[in-house]
Formats: structure tokens, sequence, C-alpha cells
């Protein structure tokens, strides 16, 4: 507890000590009832002014004096604490709601994330550890602290109202994550996004199997379902629980150093117009190039060593952490810029379950 919490209740416990003391001396040195002694402690520590109630006689002005210095002095500092926790609230609440208006002004090429709930924070989490900017759309009250404890940057309300995604930014972000429980409420926020944003990259949870095609025609580019992932994942746990194991090392990172990536081919590439077998990748970054995603086209998997590099492709590539840094380098790209997307459908969406 900081301190001044802890002197504020001290305080408040010496006050109403001092208030016991006060109606006891009174009944105690004048023979007053408890409820004239009561008001008359009250009126001397608030220091209303209205005088002696009744005539005190030396021993009452002598109590009355001690009232005076202790209990004054403490309710002056008890109201001076109060006083300067409500300004300094109400100052905190209007300073850190004008900050986070200025940061979405300000943010772009964004993910705006729907939902914040224990799906969306997990989401929020990932985007979070690659640096890349997160906007969140909630309308829960009951979210809003964990929203202020994460730090988030966020907007309170219903993100399938078109004023609330255009002042997330929807027009200059880089994608729109729909994760709110309800399979309708998804269904009408890709409506929407999409309505305001034909090129948006949009990504929705689905909570039933059914709803995957309802939200694919709507407008989202994947519809992924937590629970078939899920289920999915446990059963190759069960029957492959090597393979699991590795595409946990890659994907999320736990136990083994290594790291599946995908990196963009830029116009300042080293590697542009280069072959896989003239670039070197194996022998000298012990990188594994397993597919190539044109920028026009499908996914060319296991690529041939005469496949070449051009730019605006896309590497998924699996090897050590720090070996992949010194690849992102070699290809121009930016390791903590948005990924890009296409529009275009692929064979190899597996999580869409088409």
């Amino acid at each position: 507890m900081p301190s001044q919490s802890r002197n504020f209740i001290f305080s408040a416990i010496l006050g109403l000590a001092i208030i016991l003391v006060g109606t006891a001396g009174y009944s105690l040195l004048e023979g007053w009832s408890l409820l004239e002694s009561l008001y008359m402690t009250i009126i001397t520590v608030a220091t209303i002014g209205y005088g002696e109630i009744k005539p005190l006689g030396p021993a009452g002005r002598v109590f009355t004096i001690f009232i005076i210095v202790f209990g004054v002095g403490n309710m002056a500092y008890l109201i001076g604490q109060f006083t300067r926790a409500m300004v300094e609230g109400s100052l905190q609440r209007v300073l850190g709601r004008r900050m986070l208006e200025s940061q979405i002004k300000k943010i772009k090429n964004h993910y705006i994330l729907c939902g914040y709930g224990r799906i969306g924070q997990m989401i929020a989490r990932e985007i979070s550890a690659k640096k890349l900017p997160l906007l969140v759309v909630e309308n829960s009250v009951e979210v809003l602290d964990q929203l202020e404890k994460d730090g988030r940057v966020y907007i309170r309300g219903d993100a399938s109202d078109e004023d609330n995604l255009v002042y997330a930014g929807i027009q200059r972000a880089a994608g729109l994550i729909s994760a709110v429980s309800s399979d309708a409420d998804n269904l009408y926020i890709v409506l929407t996004a999409r309505s305001l944003n034909p090129d948006l990259f949009i990504l929705s949870r689905a909570s039933q199997e059914r709803s995957i095609k309802k939200l694919t025609d709507a407008g989202a580019d994947r519809v992924i379902s937590p629970y078939l992932i899920g289920a999915r994942k446990m059963a190759q746990a069960l029957l492959r629980p090597a393979v699991a194991d590795f595409l946990e090392s890659t994907v999320h990172g736990a136990g083994m150093n290594l790291s599946m990536e995908e990196i963009l081919v830029t116009p300042e590439s080293k590697l542009k117009d280069v072959t896989l077998l003239e670039s070197n990748i194996r022998r000298d970054l012990d990188l594994i190039i397993i597919a190539i995603k044109p920028q026009d086209g499908d996914m060319i998997f296991n690529p041939s060593a005469q496949a070449r590099f051009k730019v605006g492709d896309t590497l998924i590539a699996v090897g050590r952490r720090e070996n992949m840094e010194q690849l992102v380098k070699l290809l121009g790209a930016d390791s903590s810029a948005a990924p890009t997307y296409s529009r275009k459908r692929s064979p190899f969406r597996t999580l869409q379950a088409d």
C-alpha cells in the first residue's frame, strides 16, 4: 500500500479515536449526555464556531484545548488529503484520456482488435511481442481496468459501429481482428469493416464451424475457430507428439531456440533476383527456406534450388532466431513492420478450415 494511503487511513483512524475520546471526556468531566458530548466534540473538531453548548468548568476547558490541538489539525490534514486525491484523480483521468486520444489520432499501419476477452488478450500479447501498433475496441466495462493495466491504446464502444471504426483509423490500419465471443457480432463487425475499407485484411473468430462460411462470405480474409484448432492440436499432440513439439518450438518459441518466420523480399534486398542455391542461405546462415509465397500466385512449398527470389516474395524460413535476424537484413526487410497480405485465396490457408 502506498505511504500516502497509509497516512490517510491512519489519520482517519486517529480522527475517529479523537471523536470517541472527546465524547467520553465531556460526558465524564461535565456530566453531559452522550449526544451533547458528541455534538460538542464534532463542532470543536470541525471549527464550526457555535460556542459552548453549556458552560464549561476548568477541566472541561483544558480538555477542549486538547481536542482543538489534536482534532483540528488532524481534520485539516484529512480534508487536504481528500481534496488532493479528488483533484489529482480527476486531473489524471483528463490528462490520461487526452493522451490516449492523441495516440489514437497518430496511430497508423496498426491492427484494430475488436474484443478484449481471454482470446483477445492473448492476440494482443502476440502482436505487442512483435512491436506492432495495436488499438483495441471494447464495449465491456468489466475489462476496462485490464486494458488500463496492460497499457493498451483503446476505444470504449461497439466495434460494429461505423463511427468507432472510423475513429480507430480503419482507413489507415494494417488489419482488423474481430475476436468477440458472438459469431453474430463478428459477422456484423466484418460487414461494417469491409464496407469502410474494401482493401483491409480482416481476420475473424468463429465459435461454431457453420459460421466460417458466413464470415468468409461477409468479407473476412481468414476465419479461425479456436475450438476447432484446439481440438486438432490436442489430437496432433496425441497422434504425432514429435511433430507437435517441433511446431510448438518454432511457432511459439517454446523450448528449443528455433523460429519460423515470414520475411518479405524488398527492393533493397541483396538477394533479389538471386536463386536459392546462389543465396547460400542454408550454408551461411543455417536456415531452411520451406516455402516461397510470390506476390501474385500460390505458395511454393519446398522450393527447388533454382527458385529465384523476386521483389515482393515472402520467404517462410525455419532456423535459429539469431540467424533469422541476419536473413532479415539481407532481404532488406523490417522485422518490426506489419506483414503484407494478399486478398487472393491460397491453398495454404489451413487455419480457415475451408
